[in-house]
C-alpha cells in the first residue's frame, strides 16, 4: 500500500564473542515489541538487528579454540539466533557484519569520507581494549593493578602504537551542536542527551578508522598513497590494513536499509526512525555516527533511544561477572511470553534497574498468573457456566465502569508505548486488569446467576452486562498486550471466541487502534471457547540454569 506510513527501527548489533545472556537480548525484545506494535498499526515496518563479528578479541578467542574466525562467529551467531527464536524475536533482517553487502556499504562510506577530506593518516599511541577498541586514558578505570576498560574490566588492555587512518571528528563539533539544538528530542531520555552535549562541548578529538596489524576485519579500501586498495583479481591489498571495528559496525544501519546496492529501498527506509542502544555506546551513536553520516552526506537518524543496564546488586549483569541469566533457562521456566513480559515490566526501559531471578518470578506470578491469566480464566469459565457459552455484548462505554476507564487507559498505554517507556505501558494495562478483577469481586456474578436462575430478571440483565464487560476487557487487554505477548494474544482471542487476524510477526491484520475501541465487535454474536490456563503459577522458584 503506497500510503502506508513507514517505520524503520534498529538495535545495536551484538558482539558475537560468546553465547548471549538475557541482558544482551533485553533491548532486542524491547525493539521487537515496538516493531510488532507498528506492524499491527498498519505501518510499513522494518526491524533490523544482528551481530558485530570483527574484532581482535574474536580472532584471539577463535585461535585459542583452534578455529578460524569465520567458523567461530558462525557458531556464535547460531547461538544468538536460537536465543532470539526462543524469545519470539521477529526481525525483518538479521544483519551480520561479515555479510558481503555490508562490506560494500563500509567501503562506500569510507570512499565518501575520504573524498570529503575527512580521513587522514596519523599515528595512534595509547590503550586498546580487545573487546571494545581504542580508549582514551580519561575513560579508563585505574586501580592497584593498573588501567581497565570500564565496560570490560576483566579484559587485559593493550598498549598500541601504529599508523592508522583517522576520521576528522573535530571538524564536526559545531555541526553536531547545531543538530542537537535544532532537534532537541533526537537523543532520549533527556539526561542521556545532556551527557552527550557535555561531552561534545568539552571538545572532540579525531578517532581511528583503521587498524594496521589486525587481519580479521573488513579490508580498508584506501592505500597510504590515496589509491584504491582493490587489486585486479578482486582481492584487497593487505598493506591498507582493516577497518576499525566500531567504524565498520555503525554502518550496519544503512546497509540494512539498502545502502548502497538498492537506492530505491534506501530512499524508502532511511533515515531510521529509531535506534535502540545501550548507554555504554551512546557516544558512538550520537557523536561519532552522526559525524560519519554528515561526512558521507547521508541524513541522520530521527531518534536514538538510550536504555540502561540490568544490574544485580548494583553491578552490571554480564557474562564475565558470572551474574547473568541464560535466556533459554528463563524461557524454560516462564515460557516465551512470560520471559518477555518480566524483562520489560520489571526492567525500566529508560534507566538502570536492579533485578533478580526471584523478582522475575514474583512479577510473573503477580501480574500474569494471578491477575491477567486469572481474569481470562474466570471470565470464560463463568460465561460457559452461567450463559451456556454464549458471548454477551458489553455495555456502551459510558454505561460501564470498565468501558469508561478503558478510554483513558488506552490513551496512556499508547503514549507510554510510543514514548518507549515500555515498563510504564505494561503498568497501565495491569492497572486496568486489576480494576477488572475488582469488578468480579464486587459484582459477584455467581450471586447474580443464582438470582437469575430463581427468576430475577434484573439480576439476569446485570449478569449479562457484567460478563459482557469482562469479556470485552479481556479482549482489549489481550490485543493491546499482543506486541509483548505474541503467543498469548491468539490464545486469549480463541478462548473469547474471536479470531486473531495478524500474522505471527504482527503483520497483515486490521489496524490495531480500531480494534482497541471499546465495543468494536459488540454487534458480533458468538460463543466463548473452553478455558485453558494461560500462565500456570510457579509455586517453586528454581534458579535458572
Amino acid at each position: 500500500m503506497p500510503d502506508r506510513h513507514r517505520y524503520y527501527l534498529t538495535t545495536a548489533i551484538a558482539y558475537a564473542n560468546n553465547r548471549p545472556g538475557l541482558h544482551t537480548l533485553y533491548e532486542v525484545v524491547g525493539a521487537d515489541v515496538l516493531a510488532r506494535w507498528h506492524r499491527m498499526k498498519g505501518d510499513d515496518t522494518r526491524f533490523l538487528t544482528g551481530t558485530d563479528e570483527y574484532s581482535v578479541n574474536i580472532a584471539m578467542t577463535a585461535a585459542e579454540q583452534g578455529k578460524e574466525p569465520r567458523a567461530f562467529v558462525d557458531e556464535m551467531v547460531a547461538l544468538f539466533g536460537d536465543a532470539e527464536d526462543a524469545l519470539g524475536i521477529s526481525p525483518d533482517r538479521f544483519i551480520r557484519t561479515t555479510d558481503p553487502d555490508h562490506e560494500r556499504a563500509v567501503h562506500e562510506v569510507i570512499r565518501r569520507c575520504y573524498a570529503n577530506g575527512d580521513l587522514y593518516l596519523g599515528t595512534y599511541e595509547g590503550w586498546y581494549c580487545p573487546n571494545e577498541g581504542f580508549r582514551a586514558r580519561s575513560d579508563l578505570i585505574e586501580d592497584a593493578s593498573g588501567f581497565h576498560c570500564p565496560n570490560h574490566p576483566g579484559v587485559e588492555l593493550q598498549w598500541l602504537s601504529e599508523t592508522n587512518w583517522f576520521f576528522r571528528l573535530s571538524k564536526y563539533q559545531a555541526a553536531l551542536e547545531r543538530h542537537f539544538a535544532e532537534h532537541p528530542d533526537w537523543v532520549q531520555p533527556e539526561f542521556r542527551k545532556n551527557e552527550m552535549l557535555g561531552f561534545i562541548r568539552g571538545g572532540l578529538e579525531d578517532f581511528s578508522a583503521s587498524r594496521q596489524n589486525a587481519t580479521w576485519g573488513i579490508p580498508f579500501p584506501i592505500l597510504p598513497d590515496g589509491t584504491w586498495a582493490q587489486r585486479e583479481d578482486g582481492s584487497w591489498h593487505p598493506g591498507a590494513g582493516t577497518v576499525y571495528v566500531w567504524f565498520d559496525a555503525l554502518i550496519n544501519y544503512i546497509t540494512g536499509a539498502g545502502f548502497p546496492d538498492d537506492p530505491k529501498a534506501f530512499a524508502h527506509w532511511w533515515p531510521a526512525d529509531l535506534h535502540v542502544i545501550g548507554k555504554d555506546i551512546n557516544r558512538l551513536h550520537t557523536v561519532m555516527w552522526p559525524a560519519m553520516l554528515m561526512s558521507a552526506q547521508i541524513p541522520l537518524p530521527r531518534k536514538v533511544w538510550v536504555h540502561g543496564w540490568l544490574l544485580v546488586q548494583g553491578e552490571r549483569m554480564s557474562k564475565s561477572r558470572g551474574n547473568f541469566l541464560d535466556p533459554h533457562a528463563v524461557v524454560a521456566a516462564l515460557g516465551t511470553d512470560g520471559a518477555r513480559y518480566v524483562m520489560l515490566r520489571e526492567v525500566a526501559f529508560d534507566r538502570d534497574t536492579d533485578v533478580s531471578w526471584e523478582s522475575f518470578v514474583r512479577r510473573y506470578n503477580a501480574d500474569l498468573a494471578n491477575d491477567f491469566g486469572n481474569l481470562v480464566n474466570r471470565t470464560v469459565s463463568m460465561t460457559n457456566r452461567y450463559l451456556d457459552g454464549r458471548r454477551p455484548a458489553p455495555r456502551v462505554h459510558d454505561e460501564s465502569p470498565l468501558g469508561e476507564g478503558w478510554h483513558d487507559t488506552l490513551n496512556r498505554f499508547v503514549e507510554r508505548l510510543e514514548g518507549h517507556l515500555l515498563h510504564d505501558a505494561l503498568a497501565e494495562l495491569m492497572e486496568f486488569v486489576s480494576g477488572a478483577n475488582k469488578v468480579v469481586d464486587a459484582e459477584q456474578p455467581w450471586v447474580l446467576a443464582k438470582a437469575a436462575k430463581a427468576g430475577d430478571r434484573e439480576a439476569e440483565a446485570r449478569l449479562e452486562a457484567v460478563l459482557g464487560d469482562l469479556v470485552e476487557a479481556c479482549r482489549l487487554v489481550g490485543l493491546a498486550a499482543a506486541p509483548f505477548l505474541p503467543n498469548t494474544a491468539p490464545r486469549v482471542m480463541l478462548q473469547l471466541g474471536f479470531g486473531f487476524g495478524y500474522a505471527p510477526d504482527g503483520n497483515g491484520g486490521p489496524a490495531i487502534l480500531d480494534e482497541l475501541r471499546w465495543g468494536a465487535h459488540a454487534a458480533t454474536a458468538g460463543h466463548v471457547g473452553q478455558p485453558e490456563p494461560l500462565f500456570p503459577r510457579l509455586d517453586i522458584e528454581p534458579p535458572p540454569g
